[in-house]
């Protein structure tokens, strides 16, 4: 069986349907810098926790070797409801329901581009999995990549866009969002997945 390639602008209106807050962008707007992975390792407590987290995600390098092979992505926009009972000092259990909607939706905005003839069609998260209470690194105390093959999600984890290298409020910018660094949770807080299309 053959899979008829649609249009983009009908592929679009189909994902549209999956997530409608989505923008079309050049995969030369994709922002990849050396620098972002460093966020990852210095500052961020799921370091090293997580399959789509490094050290097990892409590099910056295979990140940029990626896009090379792409011409375009849609960027998807959600806005996340913080869990008021859990402390924003926690940020990932703190947004955790909202990320796994990101999580969720970016497999199913990647599955409906593959299965529109947009075979290629791969998709970048936002911050770390959530579709375990505890991921495989947590739970062993020496992890190496061939653990991966024991994901229980393998089929639906994709890495973050950060944990990747990708530079997302540069990224943003070149796709025509305003953003700007929040210095509260209460302020209301946008998560962006990115799928790379062809």
């Amino acid at each position: 069986m053959t899979v008829k390639r649609i249009d983009f602008e009908e592929l679009i209106t189909k994902l549209r349907e999956v997530h409608p807050d989505l923008t079309p962008i050049s995969a030369e707007d994709v922002v990849v810098a050396n620098w972002v992975r460093l966020k990852c390792r210095f500052g961020c407590k799921a370091y090293g926790k997580h399959l789509g987290c490094p050290p097990y995600s892409p590099t910056p390098e295979e990140t940029r070797k990626v896009l090379a092979e792409y011409r375009v992505g849609v960027v998807a926009k959600f806005e996340a409801s913080p869990d008021p009972e859990v402390s924003p000092q926690h940020l990932h259990h703190h947004l955790w329901a909202s990320i796994n909607t990101v999580h969720e939706t970016v497999f199913q905005l990647e599955r409906c581009a593959f299965l529109s003839g947009y075979y290629k069609a791969f998709g970048f998260n936002a911050l770390p999995c959530t579709f375990c209470a505890t991921c495989i690194p947590e739970e062993k105390e020496r992890v190496d990549l061939f653990d991966a093959r024991n994901c229980r999600h393998k089929e639906k984890v994709r890495p973050s866009m950060e944990a990747s290298g990708i530079d997302v409020f540069g990224t943003l910018g070149r796709a025509g969002y305003g953003l700007s660094v929040l210095d509260s949770y209460s302020k209301g807080v946008s998560l962006f997945g990115l799928v790379l299309l062809e």
